[in-house]
């Protein structure tokens, strides 16, 4: 299965003759950072069937040493994946406001925690042309279990040694990565030996994710190929996620630093590097 599907393929899997298992499970996770929140949007409008999913509270841990989204506990998530209705054998597409990052890192989670079967809506909401509604469904509970580890993870210290021994992106603005700026976290600048790879790039102009060809030469630019030991970070493991789905397109495998910058420059004792060469 692909981990994408179009705003065409989603209406033709959500055909009134399509019934489950067939027929996906809708979760919508709007989230942008700073952004407003997430379930008023969803209040006002979204896909029919879908349930709403909450980054901070159900897709991550409460902040702290570990970064500002740190991994959930599996029984939050999982009790929330269950309550949207998932389950092993049901396919899931996931969608948020358009920029991709929320929905993005509930498709990680998933495929980290063992769900073969997710998908991401290309473009998001701001793609779909067909109907909304107002109506909360109450879907039938899942029987997802999460089971962590299929996909790869990084630590503080593994993620300074891929720097230098692999690729590790930088998936934030180059602005961030260079040390220019740095509105959230204490200290700008990246970890040594990470390229700066934005995830703003991986999108065309109409906000869908661009085609596989156009992001393998991308990741190849910058080292990140089939078979080369390849990681991503961001600011706290949400924009990063993005860049893993961009790279799983090209068919690139790669690691996930959950912690990213946030937990990085947590401990002011961890090397920090700026400009923008990787150092």
């Amino acid at each position: 299965m692909t981990a994408m599907i179009s705003t065409a393929g989603l209406r033709a899997e959500l055909a009134p003759g399509n019934a489950p298992p067939g027929r996906p499970v809708l979760l919508d996770v709007r989230w942008q950072l700073g952004g407003p929140p997430g379930r008023p949007a969803y209040a006002a409008g979204h896909l029919p069937g879908a349930v709403y999913v909450d980054l901070d509270s159900e897709l991550a841990a409460p902040p702290g040493p570990g970064g500002r989204h740190p991994l959930p506990d599996l029984e939050v998530f999982g009790a929330a994946m269950r309550r949207a209705g998932v389950s092993h054998g049901r396919p899931v597409v996931i969608y948020d406001g358009g920029q991709g990052w929320g929905a993005a890192r509930a498709w990680w989670l998933l495929r980290w925690t063992g769900h073969e079967r997710v998908r991401v809506l290309d473009g998001g909401l701001a793609a779909w042309d067909g109907e909304l509604t107002t109506e909360v469904p109450e879907p039938a509970g899942g029987d997802f279990t999460p089971r962590p580890g299929a996909l790869p993870v990084l630590d503080a210290a593994a993620a300074a040694r891929l720097a230098r021994s692999g690729v590790l992106l930088d998936a934030r603005a180059g602005e961030r990565y260079r040390g220019e700026v740095e509105p959230i976290d204490p200290v700008g600048g990246h970890i040594p030996g990470a390229r700066s790879a934005p995830t703003t790039e991986n999108v065309g102009p109409d906000g869908r994710l661009r085609s596989a060809a156009e992001l393998a030469a991308r990741f190849a630019e910058l080292g990140a190929v089939p078979g080369a030991a390849v990681g991503v970070y961001c600011g706290s493991g949400v924009s990063g996620a993005h860049e893993i789905l961009a790279l799983a397109v090209a068919g690139v495998d790669a690691a996930l630093y959950p912690g990213s910058w946030s937990e990085w420059t947590a401990d002011p004792g961890r090397p920090v590097a700026r400009g923008p060469e990787p150092g």
